[in-house]
């Protein structure tokens, strides 16, 4: 969901771990990978395709930490491991309505926290066992997930080093 601290745990798993960082939106931005623009929410309608496309390259060498608010349309293939970050809804709340969202978006994004809709999401597109959800609510949360995923990054080099 928006604004549980993807971007920011991301960037700082990247900054530490040595493995390269894509954030969906800024390539889709950069790129122009869009199909249109949604008016109800005010933002523009990502080109999955295209997406996959350009990313293709980048994810067949590996190392790469992706960002992005789904992931039904990415190749399963792609993901050792994926983290779904889970915000209470009096956080995310606060965290949206800083970012100026219109009362909708705000609303349906807040659901969709309830909801699980991205984790389901994550556990009806790739193999429950890699599929972790972490909570993401407090300062202290970031470098807890932050450490977690160090720790398994450095076993799966470890059990994958021949």
């Amino acid at each position: 969901t928006p604004g549980v601290g993807k971007t920011t745990l991301g960037k700082e798993l990247a900054s530490r771990s040595g493995l390269k960082y894509v954030n969906v939106g800024d390539l889709a931005r950069e790129g122009q990978l869009y199909d249109g623009y949604d008016e109800e929410y005010d933002c523009p309608i990502l080109d999955e395709d295209r997406v996959v496309d350009e990313l293709e390259n980048q994810m067949s060498e590996g190392g790469v930490i992706v960002d992005y608010h789904g992931c039904d349309f990415f190749p399963e293939r792609w993901f050792h491991i994926v983290f779904v970050l889970k915000t209470d809804n009096s956080v995310l709340y606060k965290r949206l309505e800083t970012r100026g969202y219109n009362q909708k978006k705000l609303k349906d994004n807040i659901q969709c926290e309830i909801f699980q809709v991205l984790y389901e999401e994550a556990l009806g597109s790739y193999k429950e066992e890699i599929v972790h959800p972490l909570p993401s609510n407090k300062p202290e949360d970031l470098e807890d997930n932050i450490n977690q995923i160090l720790k398994w990054i450095e076993q799966w080099v470890k059990d994958h080093s021949s």
